[in-house]
């Protein structure tokens, strides 16, 4: 029973956020106005967007097969393209849950070991956390002004607040209790449970260190990035509201949307559309217009291509296991 309560408390409290931020968000924004953008867009623009965002998850795929050929598994980049698209359809209903899904779905399908499957997984996220940081560096030094407008005005002042020594009471209660009882801790039946697991999670992770074709993942790396930067520039210039934005201010908001993406809500949903609609105003959009550009891309991005493409992949697979 509190296994299931835990589980229902993990899963609405990234709703609940995310649809708390939305609330907030659209305030005061005619959607009437936003229905009408989507209405207009450019529809061919937007379907040679999703072509891009289907080839940048094919990269994806070919960079996981590469990370398990040392550990001496070769899958198909079908099947390894199949579990991505699951993943981020898994990830659109469970937040951090399509990491699980896509060692899954390939274990099935190449019998891949599910800890090796995913240790190459939190590798990959590792690159790609690695790939945004460069890109936030890089952003910052050619938008430092706008970014940083941005962050002063969504983050609180924390300089007066009783929230900061609290913060840092319960840190050093936690780092205490950690030292002075990790002996016990380290002798408990359940850690040791976990010790082959995570040593999977290990061998996954080192994976990297051990490429044939180190050069090879690079390029993939930064191919996959690239997808997503013309992926994302293709769908402003959809809407006539995105025309006016230059090529730096779409980097911008590939750098602000990855950033909400990531943030614990279901889909980015909220959190999303605070951030790139935040920032695009700051490039001389209303703010009307920038919820408006921010909600399209993540609809079309972030949830019909998840939708269409994960939809699809279990189609094919399910054809496949019968």
């Amino acid at each position: 029973m509190k296994r299931v309560f835990g589980k229902v408390i993990s899963y609405l409290i990234p709703l609940v956020l995310g649809l708390g931020l939305l609330h907030w968000v659209f305030n005061e924004i005619d959607l009437e106005k936003t229905f009408l953008d989507f209405k207009n867009a450019n529809y061919f623009l937007v379907g040679a967007a999703g072509i891009l965002a289907l080839l940048s998850h094919i990269f994806r795929a070919a960079r996981w097969t590469l990370m398990l050929k040392p550990m001496g598994y070769k899958p198909s980049v079908y099947h390894a393209t199949l579990a991505v698209l699951i993943g981020y359809l898994t990830n659109l209903i469970f937040p951090r849950a399509g990491e699980v899904a896509r060692a899954v779905s390939l274990q099935k399908s190449e019998k891949v070991p599910f800890d090796k499957a995913f240790g190459a997984v939190i590798a990959e996220r590792v690159t790609d956390v690695l790939m945004l940081l460069v890109l936030v560096m890089v952003n910052l030094v050619l938008e430092h002004e706008r970014i940083l407008h941005l962050f002063h005005e969504l983050m609180p002042d924390l300089s007066g607040s009783w929230l900061m020594p609290v913060l840092i009471l319960v840190f050093c209660l936690l780092a205490f209790l950690f030292f002075r009882f990790r002996d016990r801790l380290f002798r408990l039946p359940l850690i040791h449970r976990f010790r082959s697991f995570f040593e999977g999670l290990k061998e996954g992770f080192m994976s990297v260190l051990n490429l044939e074709k180190p050069g090879l993942f690079v390029l993939q790396s930064f191919v996959i990035w690239l997808l997503y930067y013309i992926s994302s520039m293709l769908l402003c210039y959809s809407l006539d509201i995105g025309t006016s934005l230059s090529p730096l201010a779409v980097l911008t908001i590939l750098v602000m949307g990855s950033i909400g993406m990531a943030m614990p809500t279901m889909g980015g949903i909220g959190s999303y559309h605070l951030l790139v609609g935040k920032i695009v105003v700051l490039y001389g959009l209303t703010n009307q217009d920038g919820v408006s550009l921010a909600t399209f891309l993540h609809t079309i991005n972030g949830i019909l291509f998840v939708i269409i493409f994960g939809v699809v992949a279990l189609v094919l697979s399910t054809l496949k296991e019968e």
